[in-house]
């Protein structure tokens, strides 16, 4: 049996595949960005599980997290999905992520993609945190309080140091996989010398 986090129900099904095949993989995909992005502030003030289980939800309510239809949303969407059981029914929350992926949209103009402008505050490599206990588990960094000032001066919003921080633990800026879980040498095995920098200057 695979030794996982600390952190994981392991009864969860669902949730484990998360943590297997996911968490804390480096992600560099705009797509993917804006899909956890959006999770991660609808998460403010729950749990991430209730989130990961409206997750399929969200797709569907939030153009499979294509974020041009997303910010061409407007009042009547807002109205809609606040009559979607499928997601959080959270009026601020759902306009915030129509605001985000107008902002995130400016993120892509101005720096090439949100990968590029995310990935430059980890200087382009993941970080490896040493977890031994529960009690070493970050809830936040210094940079992800410097990530969330400057999306919060970009104008997003739901995304504190908190959220981000889980936002850089999900899409891989940090390897928060704790020392004993199968999953942290693996990521780091698998991503080893891995150019982010130079893939995202090829891929534009």
């Amino acid at each position: 049996m695979c030794t996982r986090c600390l952190w994981l129900d392991q009864t969860k099904d669902d949730y484990v595949q998360y943590h297997d095949k996911e968490w804390g993989i480096p992600v560099i995909d705009d797509q993917t960005l804006f899909e956890f992005i959006t999770l991660e502030s609808a998460q403010a003030g729950l749990s991430w599980y209730t989130i990961l289980k409206k997750r399929e939800g969200y797709k569907a309510a939030f153009a499979q997290f294509d974020v041009q239809k997303v910010a061409a949303m407007g009042e009547q969407d807002v109205k809609r999905l606040m009559s979607d059981p499928t997601i959080v029914r959270n009026e601020k929350k759902i306009w915030a992520t129509i605001n985000n992926a107008i902002a995130f949209i400016e993120i892509q103009n101005t720096y090439g993609s949100f990968a590029n402008y995310q990935w430059q505050f980890v200087n382009y490599s993941p970080i490896v945190n040493q977890i031994n206990s529960k009690a070493d588990y970050p809830s936040q960094s210094e940079i992800s309080v410097a990530f969330a000032k400057d999306l919060k001066k970009k104008g997003f919003k739901f995304l504190g140091p908190t959220t981000v921080y889980a936002h850089m633990q999900a899409c891989g800026m940090v390897n928060d996989h704790d020392n004993q879980c199968f999953r942290k040498s693996q990521i780091i095995e698998q991503y080893a010398g891995l150019d982010i920098a130079s893939m995202l200057t090829n891929r534009d």
